[in-house]
């Protein structure tokens, strides 16, 4: 079994990502919005931060009280919309109860989108005419493509259906020419359809459900799940140790997808500049 390094993977997209800054003499802008106190939220904009640090991105923070009005937090996109220095804005999801997902992921400039939320860039992904691209999806793409695993005329069977990485997961598997199964809560006998998949994604947020038994001899394996346990420790969506032993190719939690999604944040927010800068279509 041959172990996929998502953090060496994440170097390298990073320092394309740099090097191709630094020959063009930009700087590329990402705002990030925090709403709350979320702990899980504050790490991962933490690393981001870290990542625009490292690629040559100027980041701008806002962090906004539990509190904040849906009025407030369109206001604040409004502006950065028309901010011609931004270049990407994130807000960091979930956002607190009174806050619409829905209206918050409409109201940013789908050029500015670098998750890729917008029904724009998603009815561009599904018609193969994307510019953005859903940050842990192609990620994980990046992984295979890494590691010279071809998905053309594979079978790929995603469990999750979520907007963020299950449907998008699915489009991009299907412009490789993958055959590509969804599962989700009301698929029947879900073990048989997974032990069918050369490539398996797991993306449904269960600790250790993708067992040894729903998974074909030589799969590739991609594991998107971060779980805490209550140990404190963490475990993906698949049960490592079990799989390990079955599955040609398969991604650590952590270390694996996780580190790809914010390197392709920052290839997504170099993209936008050049989208916006009229370097590219």
């Amino acid at each position: 079994m041959q172990l996929i390094d998502g953090k060496t993977v994440s170097l390298a997209v990073k320092t394309a990502v740099k090097d191709a800054i630094a020959q063009e003499g930009i700087e590329p802008c990402l705002a990030v919005i925090l709403v709350g106190n979320d702990p899980a939220s504050r790490v991962y904009v933490n690393n981001k931060k870290k990542a625009c640090s490292f690629c040559g991105i100027r980041s701008l923070e806002y962090t906004l009280p539990q509190e904040t009005t849906q009025d407030e937090l369109l206001a604040l996109i409004d502006r950065l919309n028309k901010d011609e220095s931004v270049n990407g804005i994130l807000c960091q999801l979930p956002v607190p109860p009174q806050i619409s997902e829905k209206a918050v992921i409409d109201k940013i400039n789908p050029k500015k989108d670098v998750d890729c939320f917008h029904n724009e860039n998603v009815g561009r992904l599904w018609t193969g005419n994307d510019r953005l691209k859903p940050c842990t999806p192609a990620g994980m793409m990046a992984l295979l493509d890494y590691y010279n695993i071809d998905p053309a005329g594979k079978r790929c069977v995603i469990v999750g259906r979520s907007n963020i990485v299950g449907k998008p997961m699915a489009a991009l598997m299907l412009s490789r020419n993958a055959t590509v199964t969804v599962c989700h809560s009301k698929t029947q006998d879900l073990a048989a359809v997974c032990k069918e998949a050369d490539i398996l994604v797991a993306a449904v947020g269960r600790p250790k459900f993708i067992t040894a038994d729903m998974v074909k001899d030589g799969a590739v394996v991609l594991d998107v799940g971060i779980n805490r346990l209550p140990d404190g420790s963490l475990c993906g969506d698949v049960d490592f140790d079990a799989v390990k032993e079955k599955a040609s190719y398969l991604t650590p939690v952590p270390g694996g997808c996780g580190p790809m999604t914010i390197a392709v944040l920052m290839q997504n927010t170099l993209t936008a500049y050049r989208i916006q800068n009229g370097m590219t279509k």
